[in-house]
């Protein structure tokens, strides 16, 4: 017969594990976790200034199939800035020759997640190389060389790069329009390339007085997940200026309605 002080224990035990699990999810998963495709201190200044509390990971020191299964327990993902995208993937690579820096490594690794976050209807979010990358995978093309092949009445890129300033026009029809609720403002912007032919899934949200393309967002979104794709650097301008402050919070937002969606 099983005495009571061993029934006690096979009864407490248990319980005791239970109570550990809840207790762990409660704290773990309530916590926004959002992946960075590379990170810098920019980029995570920018994101908790929106939200202190949210984690956020950095996908770049990681192979291409641990990246995506580390994206499985994520909310959202950033694109961030960086290098050229080798013109191979929009077939131009003959004009390879032309970018200033590539990082097929990169590449490879972001449109492996690109992918998984598609699948998994998580929000995205684009900035410079990030944005031109959305474009590029979703079957769009890119301008090589902005001062060569598309002209230099504005300017796109400085020496001193973050004290490079042009204005961008919102498009009224846009969601980046409802969000803000402004036509134009000051942004900062550092790329000698851009978005050429916009890929028929996308829509522009903004442009600058040359014309080129600075904003992109689905063109329906119905259905689908979060995404915007920007040119210029939101994460080096100021929070109070509505095209970088406004927009982490949105983003940081739609994170947080896909992690209520995975609890609920």
């Amino acid at each position: 017969m099983m005495s009571r002080k061993t029934w006690h224990l096979k009864l407490i035990l248990p319980l005791s594990l239970i109570f550990l699990i809840v207790l762990s999810c409660g704290t773990s998963e309530s916590r926004i976790k959002i992946a960075l495709s590379k990170s810098s201190p920019n980029y995570v200044t920018w994101l908790k200034r929106a939200n202190p509390d949210i984690q956020l990971i950095n996908l770049y020191t990681l192979n291409k199939n641990v990246a995506i299964e580390v994206l499985e327990n994520c909310d959202g993902l950033l694109l961030t800035g960086g290098e050229d995208v080798f013109p191979g993937w929009y077939g131009k690579e003959t004009d390879a020759g032309r970018c200033t820096g590539m990082n097929l490594h990169r590449d490879s690794l972001e449109m492996a997640v690109v992918t998984k976050a598609m699948e998994m209807k998580m929000p995205v979010f684009g900035i410079c190389r990030g944005h031109q990358l959305l474009n590029v995978y979703l079957g769009g093309k890119l301008i090589i060389d902005l001062p060569t092949d598309y002209g230099q009445s504005i300017t796109h890129m400085c020496r001193d790069y973050q004290h490079c300033y042009h204005e961008v026009y919102v498009q009224r029809n846009s969601q980046l329009y409802l969000l803000t609720g402004i036509d134009s403002a000051s942004v900062t912007t550092n790329h000698h390339q851009a978005v050429d032919f916009l890929s028929p899934l996308l829509s522009v949200s903004a442009r600058s007085a040359d014309g080129l393309i600075e904003g992109v967002e689905w063109l329906n979104p119905e259905g689908k997940n979060f995404l915007m794709g920007v040119q210029w650097h939101p994460e080096r301008m100021e929070k109070n200026n509505p095209l970088s402050g406004l927009l982490a919070e949105k983003f940081i937002h739609e994170c947080e309605l896909y992690l209520k969606t995975k609890t609920h």
